[in-house]
């Protein structure tokens, strides 16, 4: 046990030291400067402007901005959708599907092709089962890369409309989701399938095998390009896993090593965005006091989640099961967990990828202790800022932030300010249309799911975990996380359709206010600081946005959360207090 605390530790020191190296390094992409890829990537950057016929110094307006990024988005999702439809009749059957896979039916194609445009990697199916190795390169992996993309193209349009003085234009989103993608996902995510493959991640395109088990039964082994599919399902925060166990399975994650190194991949881009803020604000001060709100959200839940899944069940010692830390055993709560993992970095891991919209998995968070399940649920309804998605996570702390120096300006009686700009009536409106626009997909979605026979008909358990089950899926699609409580029967029509519906507006519906309050912003003047200015940058306004967050999400959710996790925590230790 000692040892995972020490990786806990270690791995949290690690992405800080990256992301302070990697903030500098896209602030420095995205103003157009010249980097070490330059001399490579500048040529190939300048042919993918010719062939789109995009005027990189030609930037657009918010409203440009936001259409671009929909028509984008929406002939993807098309393509996709065909692609899924049509995979046993495209070319190269032999080498690209050489199980001999159907193709996908109709309303699961189109979940899945609105799950990974969304950046959500939703899964109601099997990977090896359903899509053929074509699917999962062209389909699924392409837009792995454009989901991060346009993620991090969003974050750096809100942060040039706070950043910009009486500009009336908030970037080109065609450069943007270029530069993200030449110059920041490509070149770490081949490193990091490198790294993959030397640790045991596998790379090919063999056909399934088929063995003999000592026992005599047999078994098939699947096989594909897993390690490439890995790294950017990690690095850019999507989560789809190749294989239906996701990073369960040792052919995604095959090692502890492997295993912090994925976690590493999923934060440091998130958290590394905040320091390309405090870059742009010229003020590293401003991205420090971001990253320590995101941090403090996010260590704090990673220690909770770890401290109750290694107190163990309750049921389990009431059974008399050895549950607690042995020479021999890391104890804890292991049901569902990997033994190369144990229960602590089974939680690391958890919450790391739903504080972020990462979503892969490398145990089944459905099997985790109540209390220890409900972290994962619960960062993921705050809205994944903690750190959150490539990019969004950025743009929803921003959001926040905006709100926390209203509410300093209520307390202080004067016009509140964001880096020198006056936060005005319309702008808390845009605001608190985006951070509403969660919860009631969520709460909604969920409630139309517990009264409805179709809805009722998912869970697999009864009572307070059958509805934490539904919960977790509309707080996961809503969030754009794609984890789940495996529990619930997600592919029927009844929840392919509702939970894709969630989907498109955890992402679309908080984005179109976010985008018009960066129009908004850029265009303001900055005011000079004053006696009465509230400072941002100060360890007053970090904690002022933690207590913002929390207090926001526990008005929003608690009564939810007091329904399953809650109440089925209660349930457990009831029994306890009787024996």
């Amino acid at each position: 046990m000692g040892a995972q605390i020490v990786g806990f530790v270690v791995t949290f020191l690690a992405v800080f030291a990256v992301a302070w190296v990697l903030g500098r390094y896209m602030f420095r992409v995205f103003q157009g400067e010249r980097t070490f890829m330059s001399p490579v990537l500048r040529p190939v950057e300048r042919v993918c402007y010719r062939t789109m016929g995009v005027d990189e110094q030609r930037e657009q307006s918010w409203v440009g901005y936001l259409v671009a990024m929909l028509l984008v988005t929406v002939v993807s999702v098309l393509l996709t959708y065909v692609l899924l439809r049509l995979q046993d009749r495209l070319p190269f059957q032999a080498q690209l599907n050489p199980n001999h896979l159907p193709a996908v039916p109709g309303d699961l194609a189109l979940n899945t092709s609105i799950s990974f445009a969304t950046n959500t990697n939703w899964q109601n199916y099997a990977g090896e089962q359903s899509m053929t190795y074509l699917s999962q390169m062209l389909a699924l992996a392409f837009h792995q890369f454009l989901s991060a993309a346009t993620g991090i193209a969003l974050a750096i349009a809100l942060v040039r409309g706070l950043v910009r003085r009486s500009g009336r234009t908030v970037g080109n989103f065609y450069v943007d989701i270029t530069r993200s993608t030449l110059y920041i996902l490509l070149p770490i995510s081949v490193v990091a399938t490198l790294v993959l493959v030397s640790q045991g991640a596998i790379q090919n395109f063999n056909g399934y095998t088929t063995v003999h088990t000592l026992e005599g039964a047999v078994q098939t082994i699947a096989q594909g390009p897993v390690a490439s599919m890995e790294a950017i399902k990690d690095l850019g925060t999507n989560g789809g896993g190749f294989f239906n166990a996701n990073a369960a399975h040792p052919f995604e994650n095959p090692t502890g090593f492997t295993n912090a190194l994925e976690i590493l991949l999923c934060l440091c881009i998130p958290f590394g965005l905040a320091f390309t803020f405090g870059h742009y604000a010229k003020n590293i001060k401003q991205g420090v006091a971001i990253f320590a709100a995101m941090a403090t959200i996010l260590v704090g839940a990673g220690v909770f989640a770890a401290y109750e899944e290694q107190a163990g069940n309750p049921a389990l010692a009431r059974a008399g099961v050895t549950w607690t830390a042995t020479p021999n055993q890391t104890g804890g709560n292991m049901e569902g967990k990997e033994v190369r993992f144990g229960a602590i970095q089974s939680a690391q891991y958890g919450t790391a990828t739903t504080g972020t919209s990462t979503g892969s998995v490398d145990s089944a968070h459905d099997s985790w202790t109540p209390l220890g399940g409900m972290m994962p649920m619960l960062l993921i309804q705050l809205g994944e800022i903690t750190p959150g998605g490539t990019g969004s996570g950025l743009y929803g702390m921003l959001v926040f932030a905006i709100l926390a120096v209203f509410i300093a300006g209520l307390m202080v009686g004067r016009t509140p300010e964001y880096l020198g700009k006056k936060i005005e009536s319309r702008d808390i409106k845009l605001a608190a249309l985006s951070i509403l626009a969660l919860p009631a997909s969520i709460l909604g979605f969920t409630a139309v799911s517990v009264l409805a026979s179709r809805g009722q008909a998912g869970p697999a358990n009864p009572g307070a975990h059958g509805f934490s089950e539904i919960l977790y899926a509309f707080s996961s699609t809503t969030g754009n996380n794609g984890s789940a409580f495996a529990g619930l029967s997600g592919n029927t029509l009844y929840y392919n359709t509702t939970l894709s519906a969630a989907m498109w507006i955890g992402r679309f519906i908080f984005v179109i206010p976010l985008l018009a309050l960066a129009g908004t912003m850029v265009k303001k003047k900055v005011v000079p600081a004053s006696a009465g200015t509230f400072p941002t940058d100060t360890p007053l306004f970090t904690g002022l946005l933690i207590g913002v967050i929390l207090i926001v999400g526990a008005l929003t959710f608690f009564p939810a959360l007091a329904l399953g996790p809650i109440l089925e925590h209660l349930q457990l230790h009831a029994g306890q207090l009787a024996h």
